[in-house]
């Protein structure tokens, strides 16, 4: 049977994947939509939601699709519910890439909370200076936390209800010493971010290891049990495999 797989993308790994396929596999990317000018791949691209887990289930059955890699960000809780849910309810299978979380190393200085809400009481009541790396879909919680000064970097536009509030329009990768800059120039005194794991955004928290900065980290939500890889080159060996 020729395979037609499904990847559900939006990071690294799932555009390392699709760039690396072999001849033969009928591959669709599917995209979330959150960024409006997404790079282009190589593959033929859906852009937006499936409707839940019925709305996936009927896609995956009308396009006759016989695999599905989850290579979602790990904080897409949902999206890896569904997907998990769907596949179960067809019979296809289902392969996530599971990048690994970071750790702490001598020389961070992590507050660990649970969610976006811990994230901003944990900022506490002094006026501080804090660089929001957790992506425009997060920032609302830190309106509760209106005393501090926020500075974000997004690719898009983002507006957040404080008095005081930097948005810088950029697209990363960064690389350390351009993130230890940033910091510097802009005064930070806390950094929050996601426990996203992987390199491509890791020189935030090794620039604010070198500066001696705090980090809230914010853990990751929990995903589906299933198979799972932790890059692009071990989910394509499980897709030659097949």
């Amino acid at each position: 049977m020729l395979k037609r797989c499904l990847i559900l993308g939006g990071t690294g790994e799932a555009s390392a994947l699709v760039r690396s396929l072999p001849l033969g596999l009928d591959a669709t990317l599917s995209l979330a939509g959150r960024t409006q000018a997404p790079k282009a791949e190589p593959v033929p691209t859906r852009i937006g939601g499936f409707g839940g887990v019925d709305g996936l289930a009927a896609y995956i059955t009308q396009n006759r699709i016989t695999c599905v890699i989850d290579a979602t960000h790990p904080f897409a809780a949902r999206m890896s519910a569904n997907a998990a849910r769907a596949c179960a309810r067809t019979g296809t299978e289902l392969l996530a890439i599971r990048r690994p979380a970071w750790d702490p190393v001598p020389g961070d200085r992590w507050t660990l909370v649970p969610d976006m809400a811990a994230a901003a009481l944990a900022l506490g009541e002094k006026l501080r200076r804090v660089f929001l790396t957790v992506g425009r879909q997060e920032v609302d919680a830190f309106a509760a936390a209106p005393q501090h000064d926020y500075v974000v970097r997004a690719i898009e536009s983002v507006s957040l209800a404080v008095p005081r509030l930097t948005a810088i329009s950029a697209r990363g990768p960064f690389a350390e010493a351009d993130e230890a800059a940033f910091l510097r120039d802009q005064g930070i005194d806390v950094l929050v971010s996601k426990n996203s794991g992987g390199a491509a955004t890791y020189g935030k928290i090794a620039a604010a290891r070198g500066l001696g900065l705090p980090v809230v980290m914010v853990a990751r939500p929990p995903k589906p049990d299933g198979p799972s890889v932790s890059d692009a080159a071990a989910a394509l060996a499980w897709l030659t495999s097949r």
